[in-house]
């Protein structure tokens, strides 16, 4: 069974992950919503959550005044924690769907072409959202209390999905090992982009370009296909399974 996770799943999974703090969505305007979000994600990206204020975001988001962003959002802690909700709860999905190989969805041996399908998406997600990487890289390296608590609690169904995800790979790790798995993985697919500007100075060339995406889509494929213990469809390799 193919992952077909289109963008009405994502607008599911964002409803049913609000976080604390936030209203709901049926009193919003999507489209304020997002741009506040948008705004958001970019800002704590680069300077992190203390470094930006309230009144920042609501001017990228092109808001007339602060008041409108507190409509939404009632302090800078709902909207930082709405901006990681919205960016992981996809990405829980689609891992939980890379496992899903049975006739009737059920959790079973990882298939090839599954995989490739759910990497494909993931990619492409995280190309709409560049900056996702870099905040979770710098909230992780934050000493703050409550940083650390946010993060946990967002990262930590996705890091116990992918536990449950690897226990089917038919590779030669052990259990004590899925963990150490999973962490490599996970800086395979996301250290890209949160490192995108180190890589850009060092080889002088744009990661973010689709010519470098494609390169690291082909790469990404057959080492995943690697550490999995997966043999890779050949002919979907490299271009868009």
């Amino acid at each position: 069974m193919h992952s077909h996770l289109d963008k009405r799943t994502f607008v599911r999974v964002r409803g049913a992950h609000e976080p604390p703090g936030g209203h709901p969505r049926s009193r919003e305007a999507p489209s304020t919503r997002d741009a506040i979000l948008d705004a958001a994600e970019r800002r704590f990206a680069d300077r992190g959550f203390a470094g930006v204020s309230m009144r920042e975001i609501a001017g990228e988001a092109g808001l007339k005044n602060q008041a409108s962003l507190y409509h939404h959002f009632r302090h800078k802690r709902a909207l930082y924690e709405a901006v990681l909700s919205r960016g992981i709860a996809p990405i829980i999905a689609l891992v939980a769907e890379s496992g899903k190989s049975g006739p009737g969805g059920e959790r079973g041996r990882l298939e090839p072409a599954e995989v490739q399908a759910v990497l494909d998406r993931v990619l492409d997600y995280l190309e709409e959202h560049p900056h996702l990487p870099r905040l979770i890289q710098r909230a992780g390296l934050d000493d703050n209390r409550y940083l650390r608590s946010a993060l946990g609690r967002h990262l930590g169904p996705l890091y116990a999905q992918g536990l449950s995800v690897l226990a089917g790979a038919p590779g030669p790790w052990e259990a004590s090992e899925l963990p150490h798995l999973g962490a490599g993985l996970y800086h395979l697919i996301f250290g890209y982009f949160a490192d995108a500007t180190l890589f850009e100075a060092v080889v002088q060339q744009d990661p973010r370009s689709p010519a470098a995406i494609a390169r690291q889509r082909h790469f990404l494929k057959t080492a995943v296909a690697q550490l999995l213990g997966l043999r890779p469809a050949r002919r979907v390799l490299g271009r868009r399974a």
